[in-house]
C-alpha cells in the first residue's frame, strides 16, 4: 500500500506535547523520569506541523489535563492499576488544567485556525469533541505524531482505525521513553492499523497540496 495511490482528506493529531510531560521542570521531569527522548523529537513535530498548515491540512492537538481535586484520576475509577502509573499519581499531580505543567510547549504552540482537543484520558477519541469536528469538515485520514508512542498516541491511532478512519503514523515524529515500547508500536501499526513512514516521505506526497495553494 502506498499514500500517493490514494486521494486523502487528512488532518494532523499532535498528541500530548506538554510542559509536564516534556519540559525541564514539569512533571515528570521532577519526578525523575527521563524526557530526554520527548524533547528530541520537538523539531521534527514543529516541522510537521508547519508542513501541514502549507497545506491546509488541519492541525489539532490533545492536551491531557486533570482537575487539581483529583476528581478525575485513574484511581477514582480503578481498583487495578500498573504500579508505575498508580505511583506517578500518588507522587505528584501531572498537567493540572490552567498551569504551565499542562501547556503544550511553547515551540510548537497552537497558532489561530488550529484546534486544542481536551482529553482525560490516553485516547483523543475517549469522551472529546474530536469525533463531531472531523465529520464536520469530512477528514477521511488521520497523521498521527507527539507523545508517548505507545501509550497516548498509539491508543489514539487504534481508536480512530477501528472508528473507520485511515490512519498515519509519522515515525520520527513521535517519541517513547522506552524503544522497545516504541518499535513495538511502529510493527503494530504497520501490521495491522496503516502505514507508518517518516517526515521526508510525507513531505513528498503532501508537496502536491503544498505546491497547489502556494500558486
Amino acid at each position: 500500500m502506498r499514500l500517493k495511490d490514494y486521494e486523502i482528506n487528512p488532518a494532523l493529531i499532535v498528541t500530548d506535547v506538554q510542559n509536564g510531560f516534556v519540559s525541564k521542570g514539569g512533571s515528570y521531569d521532577l519526578l525523575g523520569m527521563e524526557v530526554s527522548h520527548y524533547k528530541e523529537v520537538i523539531p521534527k513535530i514543529r516541522d510537521l506541523i508547519i508542513m501541514c498548515r502549507n497545506a491546509r491540512i488541519p492541525v489539532f492537538y490533545t492536551q491531557a489535563v486533570r482537575e487539581a481535586s483529583g476528581i478525575d484520576l485513574l484511581t477514582k475509577t480503578h481498583k487495578i492499576l500498573p504500579k508505575s502509573r498508580e505511583e506517578r499519581i500518588m507522587k505528584r499531580p501531572i498537567c493540572i488544567r490552567g498551569t504551565w505543567d499542562a501547556d503544550i510547549v511553547e515551540d510548537i504552540k497552537p497558532i489561530e485556525g488550529d484546534h486544542v482537543v481536551i482529553k482525560r484520558r490516553d485516547s483523543a477519541f475517549h469522551d472529546t469533541e474530536i469525533g463531531v469536528w472531523l465529520r464536520s469538515i469530512g477528514v477521511d485520514t488521520l497523521i498521527f505524531c507527539g507523545i508517548d508512542t505507545s501509550i497516548c498516541v498509539e491508543t489514539s491511532l487504534r481508536d480512530a482505525f477501528n472508528l473507520g478512519y485511515d490512519v498515519i503514523l509519522v515515525s520520527d515524529a513521535t517519541a517513547s521513553s522506552n524503544r522497545k515500547h516504541y518499535e513495538s508500536t511502529l510493527e503494530n501499526v504497520k501490521g495491522y492499523y496503516g502505514l507508518v513512514m517518516e517526515l521526508g516521505e510525507l513531505f513528498n506526497y503532501l508537496s502536491v497540496y503544498i505546491s497547489q495553494y502556494s500558486k
